[in-house]
């Protein structure tokens, strides 16, 4: 009687090793198929319903479109020629960006968005664009798009009178969006946060 007994112990260990081990196996083998999340010091944004394409002409009169950039990072950032600190600020810190990306520079596409079209004519768009690089396009558009598009990208902006009616200024969200080479919005960065912080970012995105 005893044998028998040890014989069923031994038998109920065995079965609740197989148990674990079986149940060990499968938490590895999920952990193995999840993805690895990629951890970004921007405002990840990834699954955004919001800001998912445009239709607008760029400095040189060509309409573009979000897809016209697959393959590559894109940045977009909403501003004005005549804003004194913000706009030059930032894509002045885009350019060095894509410096500090080295070779894959290439594979960075910054858009400057004006939301001022009355005002920032193609050629002025253009010769602000020469500024800071000549890969950089700014998109214009129209006085009827602008509300649209400001709100699918829920972008804030607000003309502040001067004393003149050609000195106004542009209140506006300072961040830029940033969209992964498949065209899929994934990042928000704030203004300030530094091009060494966006450039690894923008690393990780493009790998």
């Amino acid at each position: 009687m005893k044998h028998h007994a040890s014989l069923r112990s031994a038998g109920m260990l065995q079965r609740r090793s197989v148990m674990r081990f079986g149940l060990g196996a499968a938490v590895l083998l999920l952990a193995a198929c999840k993805p690895n999340k990629l951890s970004f010091s921007s405002v990840d944004v990834t699954g955004a319903d919001y800001g998912k394409g445009f239709e607008l002409s760029d400095h040189n009169g060509q309409v573009r479109h979000l897809t016209d950039f697959a393959g590559k990072v894109v940045v977009m950032f909403f501003g004005y020629t005549q804003c004194p600190d913000v706009c030059p600020a930032t894509m002045i810190e885009l350019a060095q960006v894509k410096k500090l990306l080295g070779a894959d520079g290439e594979r960075l596409q910054a858009l400057f968005v004006t939301l001022d079209p009355e005002r920032d004519t193609p050629d002025l768009l253009k010769a602000y664009m020469v500024n800071f690089d000549p890969m950089f396009l700014a998109l214009r558009p129209t006085p009827e798009q602008l509300p649209v598009l400001a709100k699918d990208f829920k972008i804030y902006y607000k003309k502040v009178a001067g004393k003149t009616a050609d000195s106004y200024t542009m209140d506006h969200s300072a961040g830029s969006y940033v969209f992964d080479t498949k065209g899929q919005m994934r990042l928000f960065t704030r203004y300030g946060s530094g091009a060494p912080v966006l450039a690894a970012d923008i690393a990780l995105l493009l790998k």
